[in-house]
């Protein structure tokens, strides 16, 4: 008869649990409950990074707890974040290009080219090429394929040139909509109604409702068509 349970390890106290579940499932099926390192479940927010270890193998291993399934024998623990460097700085006060990117994460020049950082992404960017991308100074290309990262560090915690990929993604995409992307003619002339007061009489008028009437006009809003 196939196995139907595993025995895992959670910082050191070892528990049997069913073989098809993911590590945060398998977490909470032992008694644990989460406060932190859990947010979507479903691999959209990069808030559960985990490292493990499987028997007979030296390397430290990193996945999502919510889509890394558990194995027989895994070791695993949950840190808060990955430890990286984090840059400060007044995105008004850069300019495109490479000169900035440097300043502020000087490790973006030791990139090896190795693409350990792409084999670890859980979203399947292509992080090695985007990093490229940002050695060349070409922000629009870094922002573009770095858009949907999720910010959950495993490219930085298997990097061995200790570059911090994600934090130099978010850098370029601050970048390139503050000074590359073109202006939205739209939202700036919303932008002025706004300063002008032109929903001042309608905000006031509906910070005074009860919130029985906010949720009547809530449900009877417009709402577009699918």
């Amino acid at each position: 008869m196939e196995q139907d349970s595993v025995r895992i390890f959670i910082m050191g106290k070892g528990y049997e649990v069913p073989k098809s579940l993911t590590i945060m499932k398998a977490m909470e099926h032992a008694g644990y409950r989460f406060v932190r390192g859990c947010g979507c479940r479903g691999g959209f927010c990069g808030a559960c990074g985990t490292v493990y270890r499987m028997p007979d193998d030296y390397r430290l291993m990193v996945g999502l707890a919510c889509q890394t399934v558990v194995e027989d024998g895994m070791y695993l623990t949950q840190i808060p974040v990955f430890p990286a460097n984090k840059a400060t700085y007044d995105v008004e006060k850069l300019r495109p290009g490479l000169s900035d990117m440097v300043k502020l994460y000087p490790e973006l020049t030791r990139c090896l080219g190795c693409n350990t950082c792409t084999k670890a992404c859980p979203q399947d960017l292509d992080v090695m090429n985007y990093m490229a991308a940002a050695m060349r100074g070409d922000i629009a290309k870094a922002a573009d394929m770095s858009f949907d990262c999720l910010m959950c560090g495993l490219c930085a915690a298997r990097c061995p040139a200790e570059t911090v990929q994600y934090n130099i993604a978010i850098l370029a995409r601050r970048i390139y909509a503050r000074h590359v992307a073109p202006r939205a003619k739209h939202l700036a002339s919303r932008v002025d109604e706004v300063s002008d007061g032109a929903f001042d009489q309608a905000l006031d008028e509906v910070t005074k409702l009860t919130r029985a009437e906010l949720e009547t006009l809530y449900n009877e809003r417009d709402i577009e068509p699918e």
